[in-house]
């Protein structure tokens, strides 16, 4: 998210501590929030999506519907085309 939203998700949090928020600054406030976690959801998701989780010998033990997003995707080498990937 741009720094700019940051700072101004932090502004109208002040705000509206001190001395509150005009209807239009709060419908703001809902829009930018909004937009932050939608971004911090898909950078967690994208995180998620990339892990591979190995046991202690060695073996692929990634969660079968984990691996289903990773094989449409293309991560780790896994293939669509090869459903033991």
């Amino acid at each position: 998210m741009d720094p700019k939203k940051i700072a101004r998700i932090n502004e109208l949090a002040k705000k509206k501590k001190t001395e509150g928020l005009t209807p239009e600054e709060k419908v703001e406030q809902a829009k930018l929030r909004e937009e932050y976690i939608e971004g911090y959801r898909r950078s967690v998701r994208h995180h998620i999506e990339g892990i591979k989780i190995v046991d202690e010998e060695g073996n692929d033990v990634t969660p079968d519907k984990l691996r289903q997003v990773q094989r449409e995707k293309g991560l780790h080498g896994r293939s669509l085309d090869d459903p033991n990937s």
